[in-house]
This record gives structure tokens, sequence and C-alpha cells, in this order.
């Protein structure tokens, strides 16, 4: 059993920033790949980053340049640090563990 949490969201203002933080708790290996997903109203959910045991991070082609996903697995963490944020990043982002554990999600909101 795995609890997931996200924390940091928020609003921001268009080229502004924001860092997610995802805590995890339970059963985990430093085997686990870690994602980031958001959803924005009327639209269907979306992976956004990923990483794996080794550090190796893939992302969005809309993210790519703005958005940086690192894990800490002494602290059970992965981390969404996003940059230069634009209005169309505005969603619940969510934290996933494996594709198997998901998280609440949170809300970013990129607004002037």
């Amino acid at each position: 059993q795995v609890h997931i949490e996200e924390s940091g969201g928020g609003l921001a203002q268009p080229g502004g920033s924001l860092r997610l933080s995802c805590t995890a708790s339970g059963t985990l290996s430093n085997e686990d790949v870690w994602y980031w997903y958001r959803q924005a109203p009327g639209n269907q959910r979306e992976w956004v980053a990923v990483i794996n045991r080794a550090g190796n991070t893939n992302y969005r082609d809309s993210v790519v340049g703005r958005f940086t996903i690192s894990r800490d697995d002494a602290k059970n963490t992965v981390d969404l640090q996003m940059n230069n944020l634009k209005p169309e990043d505005t969603a619940v982002y969510s934290c996933n563990l494996n594709q198997a554990w998901w998280g609440l999600g949170i809300q970013v909101t990129v607004s002037s």
C-alpha cells in the first residue's frame, strides 16, 4: 500500500514559477518510476514528466525547457519545478508511482 500526497500548488502569474512536491509513504523502492500528470478542465489527463531510478527524465514537448522533475529517494519525494508558466499550464497536477498509485492532485492556476 502506498499513500501519495501533493503540495505546492496555487496561483502564479504568466512567466512565474511554482514548485510542486510529491511525498510518498508505504512500500517503496528505488526501482520506482515517478510521473507527473495534469488535467485541465474539459480535457483528458495528460502525462507531463517522468523520472526513473537512474534519474533519467523525459517531458512532454510543451514543457521542455520550463519544467524539471527531480527525486530524493532518501526523503521519498519527487518534485516538479515549473518555470516560465503559461496560462495553458493551468490544471490539476497529480503525482503517480509506477502507473499504479495516484495522489489526489493539486490545483495550479496561471493567470494575471
